[in-house]
């Protein structure tokens, strides 16, 4: 290091005579410690929580912080302790009985690749106070090379840099290899997560994939590693031929022969073709672990959407393998078939569908008026006639998949809250489904995505006894500063049981011509600053994403309405997470956690 780096901080012999001493360099507190005839300097602040380092104990070449008992290699900053992170150190020389250090040494490592590296760390060790210092260095890191300002946190930015992506494929990577059993919560959560970043603020971007990456660390935590299967070698392979044999693995429960088929559909088909063989095995039963199945394996394709599909497409896939054959049918369920045998009624319409389909090539379809009622009545043979009729008619499958998620959407938005809360869940559970089966629409224009809009929509209907009696959307008027009204939002959700008061002000935000955008912003830090369970972290997302994929704005309305009361109904919580998410970022700014700093 050139001698012009350092700086005379102190005489040897005052810090010889004292053992250790605090010197401030352009704003940063440097600890100095004699020990062992040797010079060494460190940050102040220990790298955990803050607590002034200068008053921790060195003893045989060990620093250790008297807060929590971090300790680290003194000459080094490597820490013992996994939890705690290596200290900054900074190089020093003696001469003339004087110390001198350099205050601002050349990193070992460039900053986006610590954070990253401390990030496997924290998920490793599933330690959330790691995971939220690591999103933020790395979002720190990406702003850095962008010259992009760290705003309040009040506007949204749709730039998925770094600071997105890094953390995203970071997680993705460990929750992949070391789950057995697959593509699980924490990875839709995740998925989830990614769909709501750009929605929300940007101090609400690094909340969102604060909670993505915890979710994914408390799923793998405990868990075996997992060993992928290998492609087979033929390559000649047909779209027809795998899509037969990944049905068939998946009909027996082999779990295995499963994934190497495909595995090879990856390596050989087109994306599409691939989505189409997902599709179908998820629909060759009913209603498959009640809408888990084919919410995760479209989680998973949405998170492919943002990473390299050559790279990830293998191990994200192939993670999702045991989500059918492990799976729950429904049509084993006495639900689907007393005192009304639905499921057969289901079958007997996936038997339909070729002649449905070619019936109605050519055609254009008009929705009818009332046909979403008719999807929430207590007549499951009027639903599944419906269904058919709209399909012969020329319905396609993002049409007839909507019009079953706009179903959905009213079990939430009409939920009586006079039900067992657990049956929240019910009603969340379809509309994730009918949700998902709309995204597939999306992907794959396959025959089969038709079979979920069956599903989907006798879930709805027997989910009908939720709504009895139907609570009604409020009505509100519309002579309120709408920031007035978000404010209010967001204290609603302060308080349990807020259900109708929530839906009442989304409402009236609509109704005074308030900005969609900055209510959705204020529904995402009313999720994000709460230990939020999964289903939670789900709804609220999916409730924007039907947001966006609507145009009747009283469609939309009832979207946000449906995610403001099952929110309101699941907060307040303890806010621990939001608690360890504020100490870290207030550490990463340099701010006192300890009176004594």
């Amino acid at each position: 290091m050139a001698a012009e780096n350092y700086v005379p901080v102190c005489d040897l012999g005052e810090l010889e005579a004292e053992g250790r001493t605090v010197v401030s360099e352009d704003g940063q507190a440097i600890a100095l410690f004699f020990h062992e005839g040797e010079v060494h300097a460190v940050d102040n602040r220990c790298p955990h929580m803050g607590f002034p380092l200068v008053r921790g104990t060195v003893e045989e070449g060990v620093l250790t912080c008297h807060w929590h008992h971090a300790r680290f290699e003194l000459e080094a900053g490597d820490t013992f302790d996994p939890w705690a992170d290596d200290v900054q150190t900074f190089p020093v020389e003696v001469r003339d009985d004087r110390v001198y250090l350099d205050p601002d040494p050349e990193p070992t490592v460039p900053p986006a690749t610590r954070w990253r590296n401390r990030l496997a760390d924290g998920l490793q060790e599933n330690i959330s106070l790691v995971q939220a210092k690591a999103i933020l260095g790395i979002d720190d890191a990406a702003r850095s090379t962008m010259d992009e300002p760290d705003s309040d946190g009040s506007e949204p930015n749709d730039d998925r840099g770094d600071g997105f992506r890094t953390p995203l494929e970071t997680a993705v990577d460990f929750g992949t290899k070391y789950r057995a059993s697959g593509w699980g919560s924490g990875l839709t959560t995740l998925s989830y997560m990614a769909e709501l970043y750009p929605q929300v603020g940007s101090r609400d971007r690094r909340r969102a994939m604060f909670a993505g990456v915890r979710a994914v660390a408390d799923d793998v935590a405990g868990e075996a590693p997992r060993f992928q299967q290998y492609a087979f070698e033929n390559r000649d392979l047909s779209k027809g031929r795998l899509k037969s044999w990944f049905r068939e693995n998946c009909e027996v429960r082999d779990e295995d022969g499963a994934e190497r088929t495909l595995l090879t559909a990856v390596e050989t088909l087109p994306r599409e073709d691939v989505v189409e063989i997902l599709v179908a095995a998820a629909t060759d039963h009913l209603y498959v672990n009640a809408s888990h199945t084919l919410d995760f394996v479209n989680s998973a394709l949405a998170t492919l959407e943002h990473l390299d599909w050559d790279e990830h497409a293998a191990p994200v896939l192939a993670s999702t393998v045991p989500l059918f054959t492990d799976a729950t049918r429904s049509e084993e369920l006495s639900s689907w078939r007393q005192p009304v045998d639905v499921a057969e009624l289901c079958f007997d319409a996936h038997d339909r569908l070729e002649d449905l389909v070619a019936a109605g090539r050519g055609e254009r379809w008009t929705e009818p008026e009332g046909f979403v009622e008719t999807l929430l009545s207590d007549d499951p043979e009027a639903i599944v006639d419906a269904l058919c009729g709209a399909i012969a008619d020329g319905a396609t499958q993002r049409e007839l998949t909507d019009a079953v998620a706009r179903a959905a959407t009213r079990r939430v938005a009409h939920f009586a809250t006079n039900n067992e809360f657990n049956d929240w869940d019910t009603v969340h559970h379809t509309l994730m489904y009918a949700n998902a089966a709309h995204e597939m629409a999306g992907r794959t224009d396959a025959v089969e995505v038709y079979r979920a809009c069956f599903d989907g929509a006798i879930s709805v209907y027997l989910d009908r006894f939720l709504n009895s009696p139907r609570a009604p959307v409020p009505e509100a008027g519309g002579d309120r500063d709408p920031e007035a009204v978000r404010a209010e939002l967001l204290e609603a959700f302060d308080e349990q049981g807020q259900v109708e008061r929530a839906a009442r002000l989304v409402v009236e935000h609509f109704e005074c011509g308030g900005d969609p955008a900055a209510l959705r912003r204020v529904l995402g830090r009313g999720l994000l600053r709460e230990d939020a369970g999964f289903h939670t972290l789900q709804n609220v997302s999916a409730a924007f994403r039907r947001f966006d994929g609507l145009d009747d704005e009283a469609e939309r309305r009832l979207a946000l309405v449906a995610g403001a009361r099952y929110l309101a109904a699941h907060t307040p919580t303890r806010r621990e997470h939001e608690q360890t998410f504020s100490i870290a970022t207030r550490l990463h700014r340099g701010e006192r956690l300890h009176e004594s700093e």
